[in-house]
């Protein structure tokens, strides 16, 4: 089994199957908007909590039957459990849910690939894990060369710039690098699936209980909609999941190197399902993501720090 897991072929598989359930979320939660007819923060929070609860129930249960065995946190790990919600779940969806509402899935799909350079940024310099050298420096420009393209020519591709909207995705990504840290440090004393799913679980509580204590409300529901809330919370459980068990087995460079896979299925899915192809295919946003994935590709083949969502 362990043979089979490290082959070229399984790597490269497993780790484009995850970068493209990832690279969906942005224009399937927008279309989740629309089938359940959601406006405002607090029904979007209600929506993102409901997620959330299902997908860490589900990576919970993946995890456990991979595990052959229950998977229970530690006493010890239940505050690490907490506290990774409310950065990586509570603190990051927050933002991530609001951001998209008022910005298109391209913008978010390039935008939110600079989590990748901000938890470098905050692996080296905040948490000291590894070093920050001139190929990781230099990869790191090159992405937000890209990142920060999409935004200065928003009036240009996409009519204006928004705070509510690019600059929320932005800041969920300083959210997701914090927290990739956090994943990294927890997770020498507890099972990073463990982890995973139990925060999931934690966050979609509080996230939801802060949505329905603000007004919000879910009050159209239809098969399709419901269909496609169970499909978000796959995307999180079994991209996670899938990804974990790559990186178990395999050196973290040769399976986060694929990251830069994620913005790439996200514009195109996003230029797909949302009809974005102007802004897709305009060279605005072929020359920022071209930048963006290098530069990602770049870091990752000379990075140690695991890329997980």
């Amino acid at each position: 089994m362990k043979n089979k897991l490290t082959s070229t072929y399984t790597i490269c598989f497993g780790a484009m199957l995850s970068c493209l359930l990832w690279g969906s979320a942005a224009p399937c939660i927008k279309i989740g908007y629309s089938l359940f007819e959601i406006s405002g923060t607090a029904s979007q929070l209600l929506f993102a909590g409901i997620r959330f609860i299902i997908a860490g129930i589900l990576t919970i249960l993946f995890g456990s039957i991979l595990s052959r065995k229950i998977l229970i946190p530690q006493k010890s790990s239940i505050p690490d459990v907490f506290k990774l919600a409310m950065v990586q779940t509570v603190l990051q969806y927050i933002f991530y849910y609001i951001g998209l509402a008022n910005t298109s899935g391209v913008n978010a799909s390039i935008i939110n690939a600079s989590n990748v350079f901000v938890s470098l940024l905050f692996s080296c310099l905040l948490f000291k894990f590894e070093k920050l050298t001139t190929r990781k420096i230099f990869g790191s420009v090159i992405g937000f060369l890209g990142v920060i393209l999409i935004n200065i020519s928003g009036a240009a591709i996409n009519g204006n710039f928004s705070f509510a909207g690019e600059g929320a995705i932005f800041m969920s990504c300083l959210s997701y690098g914090l927290s990739s840290c956090l994943i990294k440090r927890y997770s020498q004393r507890e099972n990073p699936v463990t982890l995973s799913g139990y925060q999931f679980f934690t966050g979609g509580i509080v996230l939801t209980i802060i949505g329905f204590l603000c007004g919000g409300r879910i009050t159209h529901v239809s098969t399709q909609a419901v269909m496609l809330l169970i499909y978000l919370a796959l995307v999180s459980s079994i991209a996670y999941t899938l990804w974990g068990i790559l990186l178990k087995y395999n050196p973290v460079g040769k399976v986060a190197v694929f990251g830069f896979m994620n913005p790439i299925f996200g514009v195109i899915l996003s230029a797909w399902l949302l009809g974005e192809q102007n802004q897709a295919f305009s060279i605005i946003g072929v020359v920022s993501l071209l930048l963006t994935c290098i530069g990602i590709y770049i870091v990752n083949s000379n990075s140690k720090i695991k890329n997980l969502s």
